[in-house]
């Protein structure tokens, strides 16, 4: 019987970590640049309705989002009922809080992109009209007209 043996006892030749710096930052770049950060912590629950017509926001940083629902974890439907929410920003507040929201909103935004602010409104599909509807008026009154419903994609 042969026995094998290894000829000579060339190792491996060592891996170049020239290019190690280049790869790195080039997927710090690129999750850098395709991540978003939640803006808001959810304190409010909604089931979106199915929508009907679909428009895509071109600038999402020109919109301000309103959420309506009832509250989102059992401790805070504990303290506040399960009726319906206003979430703006991340608190509970009331329709007549809508006014200062948009005013603080717009000195947010520069005086071109002012005009073209959109108000976005995520209600639960089962929230009540009323609330809607005073929600509304509110905006009306903060003369923000430009305003979108949040909606799943009807199929």
């Amino acid at each position: 019987m042969a026995v094998m043996k290894k000829k000579g006892g060339k190792d491996a030749g060592a891996i170049s970590t020239a290019s190690l710096p280049d790869v790195i930052f080039m997927i710090l770049f690129f999750f850098m640049v395709s991540t978003t950060m939640r803006e808001q912590d959810l304190l409010v629950r909604f089931t979106l309705p199915e929508a009907t017509e679909v428009q895509k926001l071109e600038k999402k940083q020109l919109v301000s989002y309103i959420q309506i629902g009832e509250p989102s974890t059992p401790a805070l439907r504990a303290q506040f009922g399960t009726a319906a929410r206003i979430q703006l920003n991340d608190s509970y507040k009331t329709p007549q809080d809508i006014l200062e929201f948009i005013a603080s909103e717009r000195d947010k935004l520069s005086e071109a992109d002012r005009a073209a602010m959109t108000v976005a409104i995520k209600a639960d599909q089962n929230t009540l009209m009323g609330v809607i509807t005073d929600v509304k008026q509110e905006l009306r009154k903060a003369n923000a007209l430009k305003i979108s419903y949040a909606a799943n994609r009807g199929m």
